[in-house]
């Protein structure tokens, strides 16, 4: 039986709470014999500021390059909003993005049919949804340099923050967006703002010439990153791969997410390159919802994001598509019998709180896979 090292990262807030029912998952699927699944914990964000001075430590950083995949849960709160700068709760995913060279942030969006009423655009614009964002996540502004606050002669501050891109990181993340397309419709929309940086000119000229002259055999077409998002919610099945930088990708991506009917149903994942002798990927996975702090300890949060998250290092980091499959259809099947957290109650569904969630799809997978 095949083994993986994952780290977990729970966080702060709800993080610890919606990372303990995924180690039930976790566990379910090691029982199964699937694969041997073996984990170790380790703070991060404002727990590791707590207890380090920083957002992650060495330490940390070591077992994260170590891993097979980093399962990671959410960072911060109104508790660390005066820490430093660089030593903010937030600094401790930068930096993992950054030094395990984590490039391509898949984000999908995926509206459950039982959730379909959830959203706030009209059910027949969502029932069925399925958009994949891919965002560049190492590059452009959140990195660029130079990003400073100065104070010029006259008293003035003056605040800085550089969009940069190379032609190399925009072929990569155009590859990932081609290949992934391949697997589903073929098509490709690619966003940018072409019209006003020239950054978006270099991205259009780029991502144009990886599909013509690798991937002719995906639909390519360019769309403009303000009006991608008022087409997101105007007639979002439009779409179905969207290719996009850092700042974009960012954006689009919580657009498309609350068109599912909730930030807690969404899971991502941040992919690596290849390596070259294994052929694996670093890669840590993630919800798209934050840590919230005004819930944390309530044992209401939805986890479901969470768990998603890890289907998806099923699918992406070890292969085990037909593991994701059942994951993704026992989430479903726990949402059609009208289980809901409070973030996606309606009248009519039943509430439960974040372990009965987590309990309701661990017995689904053992009902489907009986």
């Amino acid at each position: 039986m095949t083994s993986y090292k994952l780290l977990l990262l729970p966080g702060d807030g709800i993080g610890t709470e919606i990372m303990a029912e995924v180690k039930t998952v976790i566990d379910w699927f090691t029982k199964r014999g699937t694969a041997a699944f073996e984990y170790e914990q380790d703070l991060a964000g404002g727990a590791a500021y707590d207890a380090h001075g920083k957002a992650i430590s060495e330490a940390t950083m070591k077992l994260a390059q170590e891993s097979d995949a980093v399962i990671f849960g959410a960072v911060g709160g109104p508790k660390w909003d005066s820490v430093p700068y660089d030593v903010r709760p937030e600094a401790a995913l930068l930096r993992l993005r950054k030094d395990l060279e984590l490039f391509a942030n898949l984000r999908p969006a995926i509206c459950y049919p039982a959730l379909a009423d959830a959203s706030s655009l009209k059910r027949e614009l969502v029932e069925g949804l399925d958009i994949l964002i891919v965002r560049e996540l190492t590059g452009g502004v959140y990195f660029g340099s130079p990003k400073e606050i100065v104070t010029l002669e006259s008293g003035e501050k003056r605040a800085v923050d550089t969009q940069l891109y190379t032609t190399s990181e925009i072929e990569r993340i155009a590859r990932v967006a081609f290949d992934l397309a391949k697997t589903r419709s073929s098509r490709v929309a690619s966003a940018e703002k072409r019209n006003v940086m020239k950054s978006g000119v270099l991205w259009n000229q780029v991502v144009t010439k990886v599909g013509k002259e690798e991937y002719p055999d995906v639909a390519l077409e360019h769309v403009l990153a303000d009006n991608c998002a008022m087409q997101l919610v105007r007639r979002p099945k439009q779409y179905d791969v969207i290719v996009c930088d850092n700042l974009f990708g960012d954006i689009l991506s919580d657009v498309a997410a609350m068109l599912t009917g909730s930030l807690g149903m969404l899971p991502s994942a941040a992919l690596g390159a290849p390596d070259a002798s294994t052929g694996r990927r670093k890669s840590m996975y993630e919800p798209v919802h934050g840590s919230a702090p005004d819930i944390a300890g309530k044992g209401i949060s939805n986890p479901i994001a969470m768990i998603a998250s890890f289907a998806m290092a099923l699918r992406y980091s070890f292969g085990l598509t037909q593991e994701a499959d059942l994951l993704d259809r026992a989430i479903s099947g726990v949402l059609s019998k009208g289980l809901r957290t409070g973030d996606i109650y309606t009248e009519g569904t039943k509430k439960v709180g974040t372990k009965e969630m987590g309990a309701a799809i661990v017995a689904e997978l053992d009902l489907l896979s009986a």
